[in-house]
């Protein structure tokens, strides 16, 4: 595989693994070609750090400060890095650099499946350790899919394969081409220099890095867990928005498919789907106007069920006209 880095990296700062048999059949392999190249010039927003507001005030470290003396990130004065154009469930699950207009539910879908695989197959190919999280867990879990209702995904790391992140592959841009398609589409793989402090600090960079479509500005969250407390809690393990997770329920990771993609989920994921959604996520078939069909293995929207009632109630009231 060839690449280049869009910028210079610079510096920063593990596991058995348990098979386990995807939740529902996989769609057939992808045999992709993903390689990683310079971002074309048509790409026109920058993906450099957002710089320091006029308006911060400007605190001088300590010279102490590790952050300061090997990065030059000065804590006093953290910065929101990545910015979305908006806070509502449309809005904000865009990055603003690469935002135009919001795109239609069937190409959020599409979008989303095409960025998880390509991302999936990035990390495989890479030998690069990452697992499903959140509500993207909670889609794997139901069908090994996406939730129909979801904008964006998420995904985790440890921090040392975030730190590996950081120093090999910040801002390469992956080109994918689908098997059923000739459409390239363009990923870029953006790591927030803010990463690189593991705890929470001002709150304004919980999201460590983003795999980002650069034609719509759709993402994929990419978080970081480390051990905040290895003397009192060696066990523990937790992301900077106070996620955290024994290591038992972690490692070993279970191989699995997601989106038809070989893809790692955590060994313990039904006790940490239950304790970030409660026990009610693994039984409700109702949710978020849709209604779960086991014999289809599918979430089907309430909508699309309203419109199939009354076609079938039109068809039947046609046949008894002619009893």
């Amino acid at each position: 595989m060839h690449w280049r880095a869009l910028f210079a990296a610079s510096a920063l700062w593990s596991t058995a693994t348990t098979a386990l048999p995807s939740p529902a059949d996989p769609i057939p392999n992808l045999n992709t070609e993903i390689h990683t190249r310079e971002l074309d010039s048509n790409i026109k927003r920058s993906s450099q750090p957002n710089p320091v507001s006029k308006n911060t005030i400007w605190i001088d470290p300590t010279l102490k400060d590790p952050l300061w003396l090997k990065y030059g990130l000065n804590a006093s004065a953290e910065y929101k890095y990545f910015h979305e154009p908006g806070r509502d469930d449309i809005l904000g699950h865009y990055d603003t650099r690469f935002f135009t207009s919001p795109v239609d539910d069937a190409s959020r879908s599409e979008t989303l499946t095409h960025m998880i695989r390509a991302y999936l197959n990035f990390f495989n190919e890479n030998e690069l350790e990452t697992w499903i999280a959140h509500g993207t867990l909670l889609g794997w879990w139901w069908n090994g899919r996406i939730l129909p209702w979801d904008w964006d995904m998420d995904t985790q790391v440890p921090d040392t394969t975030l730190a590996y992140l950081a120093d090999h592959y910040n801002g390469t841009v992956v080109e994918y081409t689908a098997p059923d398609s000739r459409e390239k589409r363009q990923y870029l793989l953006d790591v927030n220099p803010w990463s690189r402090q593991r705890e929470r600090g001002q709150g304004h960079n919980i999201i460590d890095a983003r795999w980002i479509d650069v034609d719509t500005g759709l993402y994929i969250d990419i978080t970081g867990l480390s051990r905040l407390e290895p003397d009192t809690h060696p066990d523990i393990w937790q992301c900077k928005n106070f996620h955290k997770y024994r290591i038992g329920d972690l490692y070993p990771l279970r191989k699995t498919s997601f989106e038809g993609v070989q893809a790692n989920v955590p060994f313990g994921y039904d006790l940490v789907l239950m304790e970030e959604y409660s026990d009610k996520a693994l039984i409700n078939t109702k949710f978020h106007n849709h209604t779960w069909f086991p014999e289809l293995a599918e979430w089907i929207s309430d909508d699309i069920i309203a419109k199939l009632t009354v076609k079938l109630s039109e068809s039947e009231s046609d046949e008894r006209q002619y009893e």
